[in-house]
C-alpha cells in the first residue's frame, strides 16, 4: 500500500510539474500574442500615416504642377509682351522717323538760304529741337535692339582712323560752339566690331565729353595695351566721383554738378554699357571730380597697318563733285521724296527723279531712257517691295553696277549683310543731311 502511495505522490508531483510547464507556456503564448498584436496595430497606424502623407504629397505635386503651368503661361505672356513692345517700337519709330527725317532735310535746305537774324535763330532752334527728339528715338531704338535676345551683329574689321574722321566731321562744329578743342590721334589699327554700334558707342562718349566739358578740350585716340586696342576718350570736364562710376551707366542717370554740363537724357552711357557687353568689349573709366575723365573701350586688333588718311585727304571732295549727277530717288513717303529731291537739287546741284517703288523705277528706265548715276532708295516700300529689289532690277536692266544707297529705319544684321552682298551702302534713319552728303561723295569717290 505504501508503495502504491509513493507512486501516486510521484504521479501527482509529475502532473504538477507538467501543469506548471503548461501554465508557463500559456503565459509565454499570451505574451507573444500581445507583442504581435501590438506590432499589427502599429503597422496599421503606419500604413494609414503613409497613405495620408501620400495624399498630401499628391496634392502638393498637383499644386506645384499648377504653379508651373501658371509660371510658364506668365513667362509666355511676358515674352509676347516684350515682342509686342519691340514690334510697337519698331512700327512707331518708323512712323516717327519718316516725318522727322523729312523735316531735317527741309531745315538743312532752309539753313542754306539767306535769312534774317531772327529767322536764322529760329531755324537753329528748330534744328536743335529736332536733334533732341532724334537722339531720344535713336536711344530708345538702340536699347530695344540691345535688349532683344535675337540681336545679330555685323562684325567686321573697322579701321579706327576712318571712324575718327567721321567723328571729327560730326563733332567739330558742336565742340567749337562751346569753345572746346577737339583732337583725334591718327591710328593705323583695325579692330573687330560691328561698325554701326562701335560708331554709336564712340558717338555717345564724345557727345558726353563735349556736354560735360566747360573749358579745355577732348582728345580721342587708340592705345595698344595687353594685346588689345583701347579706344580712349579724354576730356577736361567736371569729372565723376568714384562712388558714381557704376551708377552713371544706369538709365536716366545724368552727370553734372552745381549746374555744370548740358542737360541730357541719361541714356548715352547706358547704351555704351549694353552694346559693349553684347559685343564683348570691356569698358574702363578713370575720373575724379574737377580733373576730367577717361573712358576706354577694349577692342580686338585684326590689323596693325590700316591706311591713315592725311589731314588733306580727310576733307570731303568739293560738293561740286555732286553737281549735275542724275539721282533716282525711290521712296513711298511723299514728304521724304520731296525732302530728298529738294536737298539733292538745291543744296548739291544734282538732277533728281522720284518714284514710289520698283514698278515706277522700271517705267522711268524703259519709257524715258533714264540711266541714273546713283540710286537712293528706302528699304521698306509698299507691300513686299523693297529698295534693294529696285536696285537689283535696275542693275539687271542696264547691265551696270549702279552705285546705290539704301536708307532704313529697321536696321538688322541680315538686311545689312544682304545689302553688302549686292555692294549697297546702308544709312539708318533718322538720316542726317551731312551723313547723306558724305555717303554720296563716297560713292562718287569709289566710282572715279
Amino acid at each position: 500500500m505504501l508503495r502504491d502511495g509513493d507512486d501516486l505522490e510521484r504521479r501527482i508531483e509529475k502532473l504538477g510539474r507538467i501543469n506548471a510547464a503548461l501554465i508557463e507556456r500559456l503565459d509565454h503564448y499570451d505574451k507573444t500574442r500581445g507583442s504581435a498584436w501590438s506590432l499589427f496595430q502599429a503597422a496599421l497606424a503606419l500604413e494609414k500615416e503613409v497613405a495620408a502623407r501620400n495624399r498630401d504629397l499628391e496634392r502638393a505635386l498637383a499644386d506645384l504642377s499648377q504653379k508651373n503651368h501658371e509660371l510658364a503661361a506668365a513667362r509666355l505672356a511676358a515674352e509676347e509682351a516684350n515682342r509686342s513692345k519691340t514690334r510697337f517700337l519698331r512700327a512707331a519709330s518708323h512712323d516717327l522717323l519718316q516725318p522727322l527725317s523729312a523735316a531735317r532735310l527741309f531745315l538743312s535746305n532752309l539753313a542754306t538760304m539767306e535769312l534774317g537774324t531772327d529767322q536764322s535763330d529760329l531755324v537753329k532752334r528748330l534744328g536743335n529741337s529736332f536733334e533732341s527728339v532724334e537722339e531720344l528715338i535713336r536711344a530708345v531704338l538702340d536699347i530695344s535692339r540691345l535688349d532683344s535676345q535675337r540681336i545679330e551683329f555685323n562684325r567686321k574689321a573697322v579701321v579706327l582712323d576712318a571712324l575718327f574722321n567721321r567723328l571729327r566731321d560730326e563733332f567739330e562744329a558742336p565742340a567749337a560752339a562751346r569753345g572746346l578743342r577737339l583732337r583725334f590721334a591718327r591710328s593705323s589699327l583695325a579692330v573687330d566690331s560691328d561698325p554701326v554700334f562701335l560708331r554709336r558707342i564712340a558717338q555717345n562718349l564724345v557727345s558726353n565729353a563735349i556736354k560735360y566739358t566747360d573749358a579745355g578740350g577732348i582728345l580721342v585716340g587708340a592705345r595698344r595695351r595687353g594685346g588689345q586696342a583701347w579706344l580712349e576718350v579724354h576730356d577736361t570736364g567736371i569729372g565723376i566721383a568714384a562712388e558714381d562710376h557704376d551708377q552713371i551707366f544706369a538709365e536716366f542717370h545724368r552727370l553734372g554738378q552745381d549746374g555744370c554740363g548740358e542737360p541730357g537724357m541719361g541714356l548715352g552711357l547706358s547704351i555704351v554699357k549694353r552694346a559693349c557687353a553684347k559685343l564683348g568689349h570691356p569698358v574702363e573709366l578713370d575720373s575724379e571730380p574737377g580733373r576730367g575723365s577717361v573712358f576706354r573701350i577694349g577692342l580686338e586688333i585684326v590689323a596693325r597697318n590700316a591706311p591713315i588718311r592725311t589731314s588733306g585727304a580727310r576733307q570731303h571732295p568739293d560738293r561740286d563733285r555732286l553737281r549735275g549727277l542724275q539721282a533716282l530717288i525711290v521712296e513711298d513717303n511723299p514728304a521724304m521724296r520731296h525732302g530728298y529731291a529738294v536737298t539733292l537739287r538745291n543744296s548739291w546741284g544734282m538732277r533728281t527723279h522720284v518714284v514710289e517703288g520698283t514698278a515706277g523705277a522700271r517705267a522711268v528706265l524703259t519709257e524715258i531712257g533714264l540711266r541714273p548715276d546713283l540710286i537712293l532708295a528706302d528699304y521698306h516700300l509698299r507691300g513686299s517691295d523693297t529698295g534693294l529689289r529696285t536696285i537689283t532690277v535696275l542693275r539687271e536692266l542696264t547691265g551696270a553696277e549702279i552705285p546705290a544707297i539704301v536708307v532704313t529705319a529697321h536696321r538688322n544684321a541680315a538686311m545689312v549683310r544682304n545689302c553688302a552682298r549686292h555692294g549697297v551702302r546702308v544709312l539708318e534713319k533718322p538720316i542726317q543731311p551731312e551723313d547723306l552728303r558724305h555717303a554720296l561723295l563716297r560713292l562718287v569717290e569709289e566710282r572715279t
